[in-house]
């Protein structure tokens, strides 16, 4: 079992509702794993997996980290170098001018206190796109920004919707790194060449001993699509985006109407 968090295994309002964090307690209760899949980085799990009950493994970073929620370790990281960052940002700089960027790093735990706040550097520009109205985020110089391996690359633009910077930035970088999005709200996200969800997850998989085919999977933003069309069985969101929804096999309730647990309930 494998699921998203953002959209899809939370409310609305970022919470796990009861219904779901009782059908995650009657999957585990079955001896079924189940893995958080999220874009978010290792750090921002531990919440989650409090409130949904869970101490297996996660794939963190849009499938780039493999974090054990239990021993709050990271498992593996798959690593973008400097050289690849500085090309990258050379050439979204004249794809999206005016973007602003950041990256993210990773320890080797998420709950070690303020070093773990040091791995998400960004420049003088970014801003989260979830967080419009909170304080600025400390501003570093772009080659602090590029100079340290990374996990990942986030740029943001303040008048482009998300689709529109893939749509401009895509060609020129295929090949040469991942690139997806969680948000329309002008946010690309950049990993290492064939880094994605699905990677992630077969990783954690294989640890297991399940086939793809064995997997359930829920997702709802384009960087749930390889992880969806890979799995045995991949669940769409009502609330998805039309390309996930596409790539499904079945379209489950809205995360705000409990769709995880609504398809758990089938078989637990």
């Amino acid at each position: 079992m494998a699921s998203d968090v953002d959209g899809t295994l939370l409310t609305p309002l970022g919470r796990v509702s009861p219904r779901t964090a009782g059908m995650v307690g009657r999957v585990l209760a079955a001896d079924v794993p189940f893995v958080l899949a999220t874009g978010r980085p290792p750090r921002w799990v531990p919440d989650v997996a409090d409130a949904a009950g869970l101490t297996g493994y996660a794939v963190c970073s849009n499938g780039a980290v493999v974090y054990d929620i239990g021993a709050d370790r990271v498992i593996s990281a798959e690593l973008l170098t400097p050289v690849q960052l500085t090309d990258l940002a050379s050439v979204l700089d004249k794809a999206l001018p005016g973007c602003s960027m950041a990256s993210e790093r990773v320890g080797e735990t998420a709950r070690d206190g303020g070093s773990m706040n040091s791995d998400f550097v960004a420049d003088e520009l970014y801003n989260h796109p979830w967080d419009e109205g909170a304080q600025p985020l400390p501003g570093h110089k772009r080659a602090y920004v590029l100079g340290h391996h990374a996990v990942k690359l986030l740029v943001r633009h303040p008048h482009m919707a998300s689709q529109d910077m893939a749509a401009a930035v895509g060609p020129l970088v295929e090949g040469q790194v991942a690139m997806t999005y969680s948000t329309n709200a002008g946010l690309l996200e950049f990993a290492a060449p064939g880094v994605t969800k699905a990677t992630g997850l077969a990783a954690v998989a294989e640890r297991l001993g399940v086939p793809a085919s064995g997997v359930l999977a829920f997702g709802d933003m384009p960087n749930d699509v390889p992880m969806l069309r890979w799995a045995g069985h991949g669940v769409a969101m009502a609330n998805a985006h039309e390309v996930a929804l596409e790539a499904a096999d079945e379209v489950t309730a809205a995360n705000s109407e409990d769709g995880v647990a609504l398809v758990l309930e089938r078989w637990f």
